[in-house]
């Protein structure tokens, strides 16, 4: 099992960039996927982006490819998620999630580990 636990959530003008952090205990990290998924209030979570356990392969929601960023250093147990040209649209908790196997997926029945949640806000 990994815990995790989600930071560098807050407040931006649309426009702006934040870039959350997910921290990670267990030895299991660096072994498999990581992902990001959001929710909104009212909404379903959704899938923002994962990553492999090596970081070379990622995978992005058509709503925020070529904005958002997703990366890891294993050496750190940590997984990032840079946000850029955030949208009203983009506000919403964001989870980090540990994946139960190596590769990129995107279902979160694939994911066996949750964080707690980081809140973003973007005013227009």
């Amino acid at each position: 099992q990994v815990q995790l636990v989600e930071s560098g959530g807050g407040l931006v003008q649309a426009g702006g960039s934040l870039r959350l952090s997910c921290a990670a205990s267990g030895r299991t990290f660096t072994s498999v996927a990581m992902a990001w998924f959001r929710q909104a209030p009212e909404k379903a979570r959704e899938f923002v982006a994962a990553i492999n356990w090596s970081g070379g392969n990622t995978y992005y929601a058509d709503s925020v490819k070529g904005r958002f960023t997703i990366s890891r250093d294993n050496a750190k147990n940590t997984v990032y998620l840079q946000m850029n040209s955030l949208k009203p649209e983009d506000a919403a908790v964001y989870y980090c999630a540990a994946g139960r196997y190596r590769v990129v997926t995107k279902a979160p029945a694939d994911f066996g580990s949750w964080g707690q949640g980081t809140q973003v806000t973007v005013s227009s």
